[in-house]
């Protein structure tokens, strides 16, 4: 439980809810204890009734009453006559003149033993949802709190580690493995308390009944624990398997759902549809053992339940026909067996929890004590100097994960009121010069400054704010458009909006929609083309009137027209910015006023595209080949 024990402090923050839950706890067991006792002493009155009164009526003869009423030790029946005498006079043993009086006696013992009985019930009932409403509602607090801290981990950590880790494992880790430990904090604590107490109780007015009988009949309910934890083990690995493969059968359908068009258009609905039928297959017949296993539950817990019940039965008669117990005692024992089995079978239940609990908390903190390769750095942002707002210094970077050499000794700057076109094939380091000006991760080798200080060592966040980022896998969220580009923008008006719009040349688009702004997008943007897609990105970014706009192959899908409409918009805007633009496309960096051609990873040419033509270079080149493609 070693990773169970990071939990402690939250225990502490809500001690007052655990600490109430535990008398609560406490409670709701004393008044559970005290209703069988009730059903005893009421067998042993109507017992004594029968032996002391009715059968001697029966045989004719007429002391009774004298003698019932002088005998020397107060039995059951005297206990409670003395008792009832206050509640409900002159019902006591020596007012008993008939048979009827006896009767009338008997009537009022049942009477309140009923009515003692319901009310011990409801006040265990009261206190039992007060249980809930402390211990549960303690973990749900708790939960609430891990989820906070997790998704703000989540926020901390970099790219560098969402590369490394599926987007459905780290959801796991915030849905599935907290659900996990919130059953260790709520269930597993309040039946663990719930057993300690109540055993505590039982055992001692067992023992203080009778020692034998005690041991006879709690002598099944400790294998009952064995039994049905060996079965709650084989359900716990029988249940990882099915959810395995209920997620591959999910993921199935889900990825041939998306790629329906594909899925027809090349005639695979028969062979799609067989693979279906086998996977689904696996799925029946693996879900199909679990039921199997499950059913042995309630048979084991009935089968070892009635075995101490008999014991009980049985041992308990013998200790009666010997004069040693009284027979009342028997049902008081039958109820406190049945009262015990519950808390013996949640042993195996309470330890498969927490051992699931135990290795989702080890994962959850594994997650927590990851620290992001992006420190923050806590210096202001330096104001406008005479130094270029952002510059490459022989800066070098490998992807950690691939080992793949992105760039090597990249040196540019970049100034208010200019822009920097980067160039080059696909896989020539582009996106990586991008991510590195937005400090999503840092260089190998080399430096990056801002207005010229090392960008390391100032506050990232702030940073950020002042730059506008267009990426080349464009995102957008399942809401209206028009929250999609005021997104980074706090209380962005409408006349705003529209006008980042206009100048990405969306606008005109999105008031064809019958909802206009208000249109609602699909996953991803789903119900947009690809250009729509990238324009509505474009407009986010100018929305924030960024001090440096960043885009990344930010208009590989929108046509010659578009392209130039959006090409004058931020020339007209970057007079008072700097713009830093990633394109494969020679077309898009026309009108750069400087353009840096990478090869594998280095800078091959640079300097003013008319320059770079006269050379007849890479570039020169580039402009050649997709001039015969158009």
């Amino acid at each position: 439980m070693a990773a169970l024990w990071s939990l402690n402090p939250y225990f502490w923050k809500y001690r007052w809810h655990l600490l109430a839950g535990i008398l609560f706890v406490a409670l709701t067991n004393v008044f559970a204890v005290y209703a069988p006792s009730l059903i005893g002493e009421g067998v042993n009155a109507l017992k004594e009734v029968e032996t002391e009164y009715l059968a001697p009526l029966r045989s004719g003869q007429t002391a009774v009453f004298e003698h019932a009423v002088n005998i020397s030790a107060p039995s059951t029946l005297e206990r409670l006559s003395t008792w009832w005498a206050r509640v409900a006079p002159p019902v006591r043993s020596e007012d008993f003149q008939s048979k009827e009086d006896v009767l009338k006696f008997i009537a009022w013992v049942a009477a309140w033993q009923a009515i003692l009985y319901v009310v011990a019930y409801f006040i265990k009932g009261l206190f039992l949802f007060m249980t809930r409403q402390t211990i549960i509602v303690m973990s749900r607090h708790i939960e609430f709190d891990l989820k906070a801290r997790i998704y703000e981990q989540y926020q901390r950590l970099d790219t560098g580690f969402y590369k490394a880790h599926d987007t459905g494992d780290l959801m796991n880790r915030i849905s599935e493995d907290v659900s996990q430990v919130r059953m260790y904090l709520g269930p597993v604590v309040m039946y663990t308390l719930n057993l300690i107490v109540l055993i505590s109780l039982v055992v001692s007015v067992m023992l203080y009944i009778d020692l034998e009988l005690t041991l006879w009949s709690l002598l099944p309910l400790p294998l009952m624990s064995v039994a049905v934890y060996a079965v709650s083990r084989r359900i716990q690995s029988q249940s990882h398997e099915v959810q395995s493969l209920q997620s591959d059968l999910s993921s199935f359908v889900q990825q041939h759902i998306s790629g329906i068009r594909i899925l027809k258009a090349f005639r695979r609905e028969a062979p799609t549809a067989e693979r279906f039928s086998e996977q689904s297959d696996q799925y029946k017949t693996s879900k199909l053992n679990l039921v199997k296993t499950e059913a042995l539950f309630t048979p084991i817990i009935v089968l070892l339940v009635g075995f101490s019940t008999i014991l009980t039965i049985y041992i308990g008669g013998h200790r009666v026909m010997s004069g040693d117990l009284e027979i009342g005692h028997i049902f008081q024992f039958v109820f406190y067996v049945n009262l015990l089995t519950w808390p013996f079978a949640s042993v195996g239940w309470v330890t498969t929890l927490t051992q699931k609990a135990e290795a989702s908390m080890k994962r959850i903190n594994d997650f927590l004590d990851a620290e992001p390769t992006i420190r923050a750095g806590g210096e202001p942002l330096p104001g406008p100097t005479s130094e270029p707002t952002l510059e490459f210094h022989a800066v070098s970077y490998r992807y950690p994960d691939t080992g793949i050499a992105a760039l090597s000794d990249v040196s540019f700057s970049l100034s208010r009121n200019q822009t920097v076109a980067i160039t080059g094939h696909t896989g020539s380091g582009k996106s990586t010069i991008a991510m590195l000006a937005m400090r999503l991760f840092d260089p190998d080798s080399g430096r990056i400054t801002y207005n010229g200080q090392d960008l390391s060592r100032l506050d990232v966040k702030a940073y950020r704010a002042n730059t506008g980022y267009v990426p080349q896998d464009v995102f957008l969220f399942s809401d209206p458009i028009g929250e999609n580009i005021a997104f980074g923008v706090d209380d962005a008006s409408s006349p705003t909006i529209e006008e980042a719009a206009v100048a990405a040349h969306v606008h005109h688009n999105i008031a064809a929609f019958p909802k206009g702004y208000s249109t609602q997008l699909g996953e991803r943007g789903v119900n947009l083309s690809g250009g729509q897609k990238q324009r509505i990105s474009i407009a986010r970014a100018l929305l924030r009137h960024p001090e440096i706009l960043i885009l990344d192959d930010s208009l590989s899908a929108v046509d010659t027209e578009t392209e130039t409409h959006i090409l004058d918009a931020l020339k007209q805007g970057s007079r008072d910015q700097a713009v830093l633009m990633m394109s494969h496309r020679v077309s898009s960096i026309r009108h750069a006023d400087w353009v840096v051609v990478l090869q594998n990873g280095r800078v091959v040419e640079s300097g003013h595209p008319e320059q770079l033509l006269s050379t007849d270079g890479v570039y020169a080149q580039m402009v050649r080949d997709q001039a015969l493609k158009d």
